[in-house]
């Protein structure tokens, strides 16, 4: 860094803007790179500078020193000479700026240029609009890297390094382009009108040359970059930019009017660049978490079960033998995997030297409620830079990020969480920007956040980025379809080559998935013969990026070994019918009459879990009707689902922990107060509760074996159960079989394609074998869940069985061929395949856009803003009428308060209920804010019974009641 030793070069003004240029022999200080909120442009050398100067801070402070010595190997270069030779890639992205088109977007300041012959450009240039100023860089670049020496390819250009580094730069704004032909690039402003002639090439070519000088980038690079260094570098370019683009970063920069861009100017400008970098960057929270502590005491209040305990004694070792590399753990829901996990990362990390973690949720309700944890586990085992983010959808509206959560106030300006620093975990306003969260050291969130990158969206890289060097645990790793699990042994190829360590955690996980995801990260890493892997269960498995090898899988004892009474009853399908009508003998609703009377008359508690919202609406009100005394106790009978507006989803979730959650430490435990919880699969993932008699309808083994894991989960003893479930400590669940008239398995038409048909019967066909000894957990957990998939599971069936299931099989085999051949379509390649064309990471394959990948990454659905109307016709968003929609339309500006209680009241539903083109305006500039654009607005009216409202969307009634939302 040089040193500043006197005040910056100023000039005279420059008295008209057409006057000729007095900075012809170096850079034009007129051609400006910044204007938006500055008094006046800021001249474009000024912008590569101040990148150069940011990415050399990011060099030093985000990437760890394994990553520094890989890339300057790669390059064939000394790490202070990478250095340089990166922070000039960096400051070269804007390149670009110095065209006809973009200048033009300032006529004030392009009226000199256009009035010199020098700045000579076609008839029509300026208006290129199609050309950008990052399409421009890419070719500009290749061209002037080719000019220095820089190694090329006169027959390909994708091997050439000039040409690497010029795509790298121009996918700055999040998309690379595709590689340029030799031949149009030799007459570049031939093939590329928007490039400008002569003159504009050589200010290009003097930006280009300053530069260079200034950050004395001298050392010519011998080697290009692999694809997993790339991104990375490619990530950190758009930081760096983004940083130095901020107005507050600018101004006190901003040079006086009439400076000259002298060699001395220049000096002075990067000195002072390189002062305010380091501040930029820490403000930013970009630093790196240290991984110090390596005491499973010290990290949590208690001591490690069986699980943790084997982990504790046997991964340190392991690891640093091997180094990094991808932990499989395999354990019942209860058996401490969330703390096992952490554990693990904390070695993990240590020896990757990562700066931080992610953990990764199936759901925004299981993220928001592993976020605490992370904190508190950062709070006693970490140290360093904790910035913590969490990250999905809706992220910006819960309560970890709300002022009373104790992470931090809000501003008065509304929308900056602000944290002190050193001890405080929550992130800070610039890492809650879009598309910065999984930049943070540490985050929790939704899987989607990190999947996201390896689809061929605008910023994949800063995703890849994100995870590049962190330790990344995947919770419910068996959760997902074959679309998402497509997505993840991509996302696990790109971790192998990255080098990063990953936990993945998983209670019911078949061979063959293990096997695909340890093989992918294999891959990743280089090895691309396939291992076979036989996960035990419980236990855990080692496989190190240095050389691909699994280590043997180990078994580890449990102290919740339990065997599970299962009973399977097959009932005729009456779910839906009207609460009020007669109970049909043999039907579903006698079944569960009978089931759950104890709990109305004796007391303890019982879960009912359906298999959609409309049957569990309905199933609540049928309750509701059959035990009138429970209804009439508060909490006697309560609902869960997705379908609720976010406030009342978050309100019923809380009772219900207060209700059925773990017993406080000291707190009296007896029998509960009978109490009765419907709900849907909302229940089956990373929610600690406790019930003493689980019934579920019919779902795949795998999601009853999650359902089943909510029964007697916690040590209450005899005096905390009720006298019917005292007869032995054995969690009990009774399966609803839909049935036909012959006792075959009918699967309901209301299910639709919830669960695979071929997995369902194959599920009651196994269960009924199992019933009568129970099931052991976790002894025959395995066995089974790999059972329900072989290939000789019709073997002595009946024949009409036997060939039904066949038939159910080849479609479900079907089905997932198609879903996975469409990832294969829409994911970027594996590193190993990039072959130096980063487009490819860009590129959209045929009748795969945008809009396909977005929706299949998240779900069909819509969001519903229901508008209460009031007597005197006024809509409000809420039944009260104190929030009149009329009057948050004549606001200019809406807070993040005010935003975080409209979206509250907000309801997720099916995309179906939601025809396009239908629905009731948007106030003015809601369009403007991404949280409420997509928003669907029904107004609804009160009902006679006072207790709902209704309202019509398109062909559809839409009601809201204590139920949540349904559709006639």
């Amino acid at each position: 860094m040089r040193a500043l030793s006197v005040p910056p070069d100023t000039c005279d003004v420059v008295p008209e803007l057409n006057a000729v240029s007095t900075c012809a022999a170096g850079p034009d200080c007129r051609l400006w790179g910044k204007e938006r909120g500055l008094e006046r442009p800021y001249p474009v050398i000024c912008h590569l500078l101040d990148a150069a100067a940011v990415f050399g801070v990011l060099w030093d402070v985000v990437l760890s020193s394994r990553s520094r010595a890989r890339i300057a190997e790669a390059m064939q270069l000394s790490e202070p000479e990478a250095r340089q030779v990166l922070s000039f890639w960096a400051g070269l992205h804007d390149l670009g700026k110095i065209t006809p088109p973009f200048q033009a977007q300032v006529p004030a300041a392009f009226a000199a240029a256009r009035k010199e012959s020098a700045y000579f450009a076609v008839p029509g240039a300026e208006r290129e609009t199609t050309f950008r100023h990052e399409v421009a860089t890419h070719w500009a670049v290749t061209s002037l890297l080719d000019e220095i020496g820089y190694p090329g390819d006169l027959n390909r250009m994708r091997r050439a390094v000039s040409h690497q580094v010029a795509q790298l730069l121009g996918g700055h704004h999040g998309v690379f382009g595709k590689p340029l032909l030799k031949r149009k690039l030799s007459a570049g402003s031939v093939h590329a009108p928007g490039l400008g002639e002569e003159g504009w090439a050589d200010q290009r070519r003097q930006h280009f040359s300053e530069l260079r000088r200034v950050v004395g980038a001298v050392a010519l690079p011998k080697g290009g970059l692999p694809a997993e260094l790339a991104v990375v570098v490619a990530g950190l370019v758009v930081v760096a930019d983004w940083l130095a683009s901020q107005t507050d970063w600018i101004n006190p920069l901003l040079p006086a009017a009439g400076w000259k861009a002298t060699p001395r100017a220049l000096d002075e400008h990067w000195a002072r660049a390189s002062h305010a970098a380091p501040g930029v960057v820490r403000a930013a929270q970009l630093g790196r978490a240290d991984f110090a502590l390596q005491q499973f005491e010290g990290m949590f209040p208690f001591s490690p079960n069986a699980l943790q305990r084997d982990l504790v004694e046997h991964l340190p070792g392991l690891a640093a033998t091997r180094g990094s590399g991808l932990l499989l753990v395999t354990a019942p829901t209860g058996d401490g995997k969330t703390e096992a996990a952490l554990y693990a990362a904390a070695v993990l990390g240590r020896v990757a030297g990562a700066r931080g973690l992610y953990f990764a949720l199936p759901t925004m309700a299981t993220a928001d409620g592993m976020f605490p944890r992370v904190a508190a586990f950062a709070d006693q085992a970490l140290y360093g830079e904790r910035a913590l983010t969490l990250l999905h959808s809706m992220a910006w509206l819960g309560p970890a990020y709300d002022s009373s959560s104790g992470t931090g106030s809000v501003a008065a300006g509304g929308g900056a969480v602000v944290a002190e620093r050193g001890t405080a975990t929550a992130a800070g306003t610039w890492l809650r920007g879009p598309k910065r969260g999984l930049l943070a050291p540490l985050g929790a969130g939704t899987i989607d956040q990190v999947l996201a990158g390896v689809l061929p969206l605008r910023y994949n890289v800063l995703r890849l980025l994100g995870v590049s060097d962190k330790v990344l645990v995947i919770d419910e790793a068996h959760a997902y379809g074959p679309w998402m699990h497509s997505l993840m042994t991509r996302l696990l190829e790109w971790l192998g080559a990255f080098g990063a360590p990953v936990v993945l955690l998983s209670a019911t996980l078949t061979g063959s998935t293990a096997g695909s995801l340890v093989n992918a990260y294999r891959r990743g890493a280089g090895f691309l013969e396939p291992v076979e892997v036989r996960p035990c269960y419980p236990g855990w498995l080692f496989v190190d990026a240095a050389s691909g090898r699994v280590s043997t899988p180990r078994a580890t004892l449990t102290e919740r070994a339990r065997t599970v009474d299962v009973g399977v009853h097959g009932v005729y399908w009456d779910s839906l019918d009207a609460p009020g009508s007669a109970v049909r003998r043999g039907g579903r609703r006698e079944r569960l009459r009978e089931q759950l009377r104890q709990v109305a008359e004796e007391g303890g508690t019982a879960l009912v879990c359906c298999t959609t919202v409309a049957e569990a609406q309905s199933t609540y009100r049928d309750l509701c009707a059959a035990f009138p005394e429970l209804n009439r106790r508060e909490g006697g009978l309560r609902i869960l689902h997705s379908r609720y507006q976010a406030r009342e989803r978050r309100r019923i979730s809380r009772d219900c922990e207060k209700a059925y959650g773990k017993p406080a430490a000291g707190e009296e435990i007896g029998v509960r107060v009978g109490s009765i919880l419907v709900a849907t699969q909302v229940v089956e993932q990373s929610l600690d509760f406790d019930f003493d008699l689980v019934i579920s309808d019919l779902a795949p083994l795998a999601q009853l074996l999650q359902r089943v894991g909510r029964g007697r989960r916690h040590r209450r003893g005899s005096k905390g159960r009720p006298s019917w479930a005292q007869a032995e400590e054995r969690p009990k669940l009774v399966v609803l079989e839909p049935v036909d008239g012959e006792g075959r398995t009918k699967v309901p038409p209301v299910w639709g394609t919830v669960y695979d048909h071929g997995l369902l019967v194959r599920t009651a066909e196994l269960l009924r074998r199992e019933q009568a000894g129970g099931i052991a957990v976790p002894g025959d957990v395995q066995r089974l869940v790999d059972a329900v998939y072989a290939a000789d599971f019709v073997e002595g069936l009946d024949a009409a069985v036997k060939q039904e299931l066949a038939r159910m099989d080849l479609e479900r085999a079907a089905k997932e061929t198609a879903e996975s051949h469409l990832a294969r379509m829409a994911t970027i390649c594996g590193p190993h395949d990039v072959e130096g064309d980063l487009g490819r990471l860009s590129a959209l394959q045929d009748g795969v856009t945008e809009e396909l990948l977005t929706t299949r990454l998240g779900a069909d659905t819509g969001r519903v803003l229901l508008l209460y109307t009031q007597p005197g016709g006024e809509l409000t968003l809420d039944e009260e009428g104190t929030m009149s929609l009329s009057a948050l339309a004549r606001r200019s500006t809406l807070t993040r308060e005010v935003l975080g209680s409209i979206v509250s009241r907000v309801a997720p539903v099916p995309g179906s209920w939601l025809p396009e083109g239908e629905g009731m305006p948007h106030p003015p500039g809601w369009e403007k804010q991404v949280a409420l654009r997509d928003l669907v607005l029904v107004a609804v009216h009160r009902e006679p019974d006072g207790a709902s409202w209704r309202g019509r969307h398109g062909k559809r009634s839409i009601s809201v009641s204590s139920v949540g939302l349904e559709i006639t």
